[in-house]
C-alpha cells in the first residue's frame, strides 16, 4: 500500500518506510492497483525483483513525476457501493491503534523502572537491619521447620494478658520513693554501715539483672533526690533500708514467678511442637541434630589410636572434683534425671562416663552401643539405666584393678535440655582404702590430667562447700592444668551446708569471686544439689535449690550473684561456653586430621601400590572366606584316598603291638593248634581294649592332617601370609572344639571282633596278597632289628677302613658279645626266645677268657637282638615257602609238613585293617567332615565378635595403615559434616 498526500511523506508499504512526495490530493493507491507498466517501473528502479519489497527512492521518483499530471480520486469500481468509506475508515481506526501501541510501551517503560527504584529502597532498608543470624542457635531447626504447622492464635491465648502482668509489676511509684531516700542518704554522706552495703549490693544485683521497669525508677528518682533530703528523720534510717531491700526482694521474685511460668509453659509448648515433629516431620528421615554429630566425632576419637602425633583437641566438658564433691549430682541436674548410681561414701564412678544432652520431645537416655530407651519419668527404667551404668563401670574394670580408662557413652535427651558433651571422671583422693589396687590414686590423676590437657576441653571444677577449702586436692590438679583459668568453670556445691557451719559467711564469698585459692576460672557458681537423700526428684531439688536462695541471706547481702547461682544458670553458662569453643577449634582440628589423612594415604601408596586398603574386619571376612573354602575341600577327598591313608596309619600305630605281643609269643608253640590259641586269645584281648581307640586316634589325626594339608597348599596358591597366624588359631581351636562321636567307638570295636574271627581265605589272590602283606611287614622288622645291631657293634671293617670311623669301648664288648652268641646260635638253631642262667655265665667265662669283661644285663640285651633276628630270617624263608601253600590250606591238610598258621595271621589283620579304614572313612566323610566345618565357623564367628582376639591374629603395618585410614577418613567426614551443620546453623 501507498499512502500519499500533497506535500507529505509517503509509506513504502512494501518496506514499511517514509519517502517525500509532492503530490496535490491525498488518497490511498494499493500497489496492487498500478498500472502493469507502473509496477514494472517501480521494481526495475528498485533492482528487487519481489513485487512485495520495493525501494523508497524508486517509489518516490515514481510519484514525482505523477505528481504533474492532473489527478483526481479513483472512481470506485463497479458493484463495490461504499468502499471508499469503509477504506478512510479503516485508515482512522489505525491510526488510533498506532497512539494506543505507543502508550503501551510508556506504561511498561514506566513500569521497569518504579520497580527497580523500589527494589533499590528495599536493598537500602534492610541493610539498616541488624544481623541476627548469630542467635539462630536458641531456636532449633525443627521449629522452623513447623513454624508453618504451629497455630499462632492459640499460642497468643496461652500467653498471660496485660492485667495479670500489670498486678505483677511493682509499684514504681513507692519504689522511685525509696530510691530518693536512699540517694538523699547517699549524697549527703550519711553513714548506714553495713546495712546500706547490702542495699547497695542488692542495686548493683537487680542493675546486673536488666530489669527496664527498676533502672526507670532509678532515674525517677534520682530526678527528685533534692526535694526529698529532709523528709526522714536519722531514726529511721534503718527500717528504711530494711523495707527497700525487701520490697526490691518481693519485686524480684515476682518476676522470677512469671518467668518461671512463662518457661513452663514454654517448655509444654515446645515438647508438643517436637512430638508433632516426631510424629510427622520425621517419619521420612530422621536428621541428626548438630550435637550428636558432634558426639559421634567424639565416639571414634575415643576409639582412635592416635598416630603422627594427631591428638584429640575437640572440646568437651570434663567434670573433675574430690571424691562425694557432688560431681554427679550436679551432671544429674543439668540431666534432668537421676541416672548415675549411688552410694553412701564409697567410690561409684569407676570408668569416664561420657554424657551427650540435646533436646528431644521425649525424656531418655540410651548407649551408644545399644538400641533400647531409658524412659526417665518411668522410675523402674530409671533404676534399670542406673544398675546397666554400673555393670558396665565394673566389666570394663580389669581384675585386680579399682578404675578404668574405658569410656561408656550415653546418650541423654528430654524438652528443654542444654545442649553439650560432658564427661564424668571418677572423683579425685588422697588416701588409698581397703579393697582398693595400690596405684588407683595415680590411675585417676593420669586419667583426669590426660582428660584436661585437651587445650580446647573445658574443666568444670567442682568443690564441696561443705568442708574446709584447704582439704581440697582437685583445684591443685586444675591450677595444674589451666594456671590462666581461661578455660575452667568453678562450681561450689552444698553451699546450704556452708552456709548453716560456717561462722564466716564471708568466706563463702571469697570462694566465688576467687580470692580464696590460687586458682583462676572464666566463671564462679554455688550450686545446691538436694538435701542429701537419694530418694529426692529432680523437681524437688530445684524448688528447694529455688527457695534456698531466694532466703538466703548470701544473695540478700550481696555475697553472691543473681546470675551465679542454681544449677540452670550453671548449664546455660557451661553450655555457651562450650558451643564457643566448638566454633573457634573445630575447623583447625579438621585441618589437622586432613594432614593426617594426606601421610597416610601417601605411605599406602608408596608401600603397597597394588594392593587394596582392607582393614582389620575387612581382612578378617577375606580369611574366614578362605579358611571355609579349605574346609569344603575335605569333602571332596576321595573314598580311595581316605582308605587308604587310614589303613596304613593304622598298621605304623598297632604293628609293633601285632609282632611283638601276638605274633613272636605264638610263634614260640610247639604245634599249629598251640599257635591258633594264643592268637585268637591276644586278638580279643586287644580287641576289647586297645584295638577301638587306636583307630579313633588315627581317624582324628587323618582328619587333621588333611585338613593341615588343604591349609598348606591354599596358602602356596598366592595367598596373603597375613592370615597365618589366624588360620593356626582356627585350626587348633576347631580341633580342641571337636568331639569323636563316643557311640562309633562300640560299633567299631564289634566290627573289627567279627573281621579277627574270620580264618577263611577264598581264593589264591587273597593268600598271595597275604603273604605279600607278611613278608613286607617281616622285611621291615628286619631291617630295623639290623640297624640295632649295627648301632650296638659298631661300624665293621669296611667302614672302619673306609670312612676311617673306629668303635667305642662299649662297642668293642658288644661286639665281642654277638660274635660269641652268633657261634651259641650256630650250635642251636632251633632255640627259644630266652637264655638259661648257665648259657649267660658260659658266655660271661668265655668272653672274660678273652680279656672282655661283660654284665649279664648287656649280655641278654644283645642276645635279644640277635634272636629277633634270627627269628625273622626264618620267618622269611617260611613265608616263602608258603607262596604254595593255598592247597594244602584248601583241602585243610592238618597233617601236612607245611603248615602256613602266620599267613592265616597276617591275612586276619589286613582285612581288619581293610574294614576298618572302609567303617572309619564313613564316619569321617558323612559325619566328623561336617562336624568340623560347624566347628570352624563357630570358631570363626566368635573370634569375628572378639576384637582384642582379631588385633592379635591379625597383625602388621599394612593392617595398621589400613586401620588408621579408616578411622582418620571416617573422622574428618564427620567433623566436615558437623562443620556444614554448624554454619548452617549460624
Amino acid at each position: 500500500m501507498l499512502r500519499v498526500g500533497s506535500n507529505v511523506k509517503t509509506t513504502c508499504m512494501a518496506c514499511r518506510n517514509l519517502v517525500s512526495t509532492n503530490m496535490g490530493v491525498r488518497f490511498r493507491i494499493p500497489l496492487q492497483k498500478l498500472h502493469p507498466l507502473s509496477r514494472a517501473i517501480h521494481h526495475r528502479y528498485s533492482g528487487n525483483t519481489n513485487p512485495q519489497r520495493a525501494p523508497h527512492r524508486t517509489a518516490a521518483r515514481y510519484f514525482t513525476s505523477m505528481s504533474r499530471l492532473p489527478m483526481r480520486p479513483p472512481k470506485p469500481p463497479p458493484g463495490s457501493g461504499g468502499r471508499s468509506y469503509q477504506q478512510q475508515r479503516s485508515f482512522w481506526v489505525a491510526r488510533l491503534a498506532a497512539r494506543l501501541l505507543r502508550l503501551r510501551y510508556i506504561l511498561l517503560g514506566s513500569a521497569v523502572g518504579g520497580g527497580y527504584t523500589a527494589k533499590k529502597t528495599y536493598d537500602e532498608w534492610k541493610d539498616m537491619l541488624p544481623d541476627f543470624s548469630e542467635y539462630n542457635w536458641v531456636i532449633p531447626d525443627f521449629v522452623w521447620e513447623l513454624s508453618e504447622q504451629i497455630d499462632l492464635d492459640k499460642l497468643a491465648k496461652a500467653l498471660p494478658e496485660m492485667e495479670e502482668i500489670a498486678k505483677l509489676l511493682p509499684d514504681l511509684d513507692k519504689i522511685g520513693e525509696n530510691f530518693t531516700f536512699l540517694k538523699s542518704l547517699l549524697s549527703s554522706g550519711v553513714s548506714l554501715g553495713s546495712e546500706v552495703k547490702g542495699a547497695s549490693g542488692l542495686h548493683l544485683l537487680l542493675e546486673t539483672s536488666g530489669d527496664p521497669a527498676l533502672k526507670a525508677t532509678d532515674s525517677s528518682a534520682a530526678a527528685t533526690q533534692d526535694g526529698s533530703d529532709k523528709q526522714y528523720k536519722k531514726s529511721s534510717d534503718k527500717e528504711k533500708v530494711d523495707q527497700l531491700q525487701e520490697e526490691l526482694l518481693r519485686t524480684q521474685l515476682k518476676y522470677q514467678r512469671m518467668l518461671e511460668r512463662l518457661e513452663k509453659e514454654n517448655k509444654e509448648l515446645r515438647k508438643v511442637v517436637l512430638q508433632k515433629d516426631d510424629k510427622g516431620i520425621h517419619q521420612r528421615k530422621v536428621k541428626k541434630s548438630l550435637i550428636d554429630l558432634y558426639s559421634e566425632v567424639l565416639d571414634i576419637l575415643s576409639d582412635y589410636d592416635a598416630n603422627y602425633n594427631t591428638q584429640d583437641h575437640l572440646p568437651r566438658v570434663v567434670v573433675v572434683g574430690d571424691q562425694s564433691a557432688g560431681k554427679t549430682s550436679v551432671l544429674e541436674m543439668i540431666a534432668q534425671a537421676r541416672i548415675f548410681p549411688r552410694g553412701s561414701g564409697e567410690m561409684m564412678t569407676r570408668s569416664p562416663v561420657k554424657v551427650t544432652l540435646s533436646e528431644g520431645p521425649h525424656h531418655v537416655a540410651l548407649f551408644k552401643d545399644s538400641g533400647r530407651e531409658f524412659d526417665l519419668t518411668k522410675e523402674e527404667d530409671l533404676a534399670a539405666l542406673r544398675h546397666e551404668i554400673e555393670l558396665r563401670m565394673r566389666k570394663s574394670v580389669k581384675e585386680g584393678q579399682t578404675v578404668s580408662s574405658e569410656t561408656i557413652s550415653l546418650s541423654v535427651k528430654g524438652p528443654g535440655i542444654q545442649r553439650m558433651v560432658l564427661v564424668d571422671l571418677p572423683g579425685v583422693i588422697s588416701t588409698v582404702t581397703a579393697g582398693m589396687a595400690s596405684d588407683t590414686k595415680e590411675t585417676i590423676f593420669s586419667i583426669s590430667k590426660a582428660y584436661m590437657q585437651n587445650p580446647n576441653a573445658i574443666i568444670l571444677c567442682i568443690q564441696d562447700g561443705s568442708v574446709d577449702a584447704e582439704r581440697s586436692i582437685v583445684t591443685d590438679l586444675v591450677s595444674q592444668m589451666d594456671p590462666q583459668g581461661k578455660r575452667t568453670i568453678f562450681v561450689l556445691t552444698k553451699v546450704d551446708l556452708a552456709e548453716k557451719n560456717l561462722a564466716s559467711p564471708s568466706r563463702i564469698q571469697q570462694i566465688v569471686e576467687g580470692k580464696l585459692f590460687p586458682m583462676k576460672a572464666l566463671g564462679y557458681f554455688a550450686v545446691v544439689t538436694g538435701k542429701g537423700s537419694s530418694g529426692e526428684s529432680i523437681d524437688s531439688i530445684k524448688d528447694y535449690e529455688e527457695d534456698f536462695f531466694q532466703n538466703s541471706r548470701l544473695l540478700r547481702d550481696g555475697m553472691l550473684k543473681a546470675h551465679q547461682v542454681t544449677t540452670k544458670n550453671l548449664s546455660l553458662a557451661v553450655s555457651d561456653c562450650f558451643w564457643k569453643m566448638v566454633r573457634e577449634s573445630v575447623e583447625q582440628q579438621a585441618d589437622v586430621f586432613k594432614a593426617s589423612r594426606f601421610n597416610l594415604e601417601t605411605e599406602w601408596k608408596n608401600n603397597y601400590p597394588r594392593l587394596r586398603e582392607l582393614d582389620r574386619n575387612e581382612l578378617f571376612e577375606k580369611a574366614k572366606n578362605e579358611i571355609l573354602d579349605e574346609v569344603i575341600s575335605l569333602s571332596q577327598v576321595t573314598p580311595q584316598h581316605w582308605e587308604s591313608i587310614l589303613q596304613k596309619k593304622l598298621w605304623e600305630r598297632v604293628s609293633t603291638h601285632v609282632i611283638e605281643n601276638i605274633y613272636l609269643p605264638a610263634a614260640q608253640t610247639i604245634d599249629s593248634g598251640t599257635f591258633n590259641t594264643t592268637v585268637d586269645i591276644k586278638l580279643k584281648q586287644w580287641t576289647d581294649k586297645q584295638l577301638p581307640h587306636k583307630a579313633l586316634e588315627v581317624a582324628w589325626e587323618t582328619l587333621q592332617e588333611e585338613f593341615a594339608r588343604f591349609m598348606a597348599e591354599y596358602k602356596g596358591k598366592d595367598q596373603d601370609d597375613i592370615f597365618d597366624k589366624l588360620k593356626e588359631a582356627v585350626k587348633e581351636e576347631s580341633i580342641k572344639r571337636h568331639k569323636w562321636n563316643e557311640r562309633a567307638m562300640d560299633s567299631l570295636r564289634v566290627i573289627q571282633h567279627n573281621a579277627l574271627e574270620d580264618r577263611s581265605i577264598t581264593d589264591k589272590p587273597q593268600w598271595d596278597a597275604a603273604i605279600q602283606f607278611m613278608e613286607e611287614t617281616l622285611q621291615s622288622r628286619l631291617k630295623d632289628t639290623e640297624s640295632v645291631i649295627t648301632d650296638m657293634v659298631g661300624p665293621d671293617w669296611k667302614q672302619r677302613w673306609l670312612h676311617w670311623k673306629n668303635r667305642t669301648p662299649d662297642q668293642h664288648i658288644r661286639n665281642e658279645t654277638k660274635n660269641e652268641l652268633e657261634r651259641l646260635l650256630k650250635l642251636h638253631d632251633d632255640h627259644t626266645a630266652y637264655l638259661a642262667n648257665d648259657e649267660v655265665t658260659t658266655v660271661r667265662k668265655n668272653l672274660e677268657g678273652r680279656g672282655v669283661e661283660v654284665d649279664p644285663v648287656l649280655i641278654k640285651d644283645t642276645w635279644h637282638q640277635l634272636y629277633r633276628r634270627h627269628f625273622l630270617q626264618n620267618a622269611l624263608s617260611h613265608c616263602n615257602l608258603c607262596k604254595r601253600g593255598f592247597y594244602y590250606y584248601q583241602r585243610h591238610f592238618v597233617d601236612s609238613e607245611l603248615e602256613c598258621n602266620d599267613v592265616v595271621l597276617f591275612w586276619r589283620i589286613q582285612r581288619m585293617l581293610v574294614i576298618t579304614a572302609n567303617t572309619l572313612r564313613q564316619q569321617l566323610t558323612n559325619t566328623e567332615v561336617r562336624r568340623l566345618e560347624k566347628n570352624v565357623k563357630e570358631v570363626l564367628d566368635d573370634f569375628g565378635e572378639d576384637m582384642e582376639r582379631k588385633t592379635q591374629l591379625i597383625t602388621g603395618r599394612r593392617v595398621q595403615l589400613a586401620e588408621d585410614l579408616k578411622k582418620v577418613r571416617e573422622i574428618q567426614e564427620k567433623l566436615e559434616a558437623f562443620i556444614e551443620a554448624l554454619h548452617k546453623e549460624k
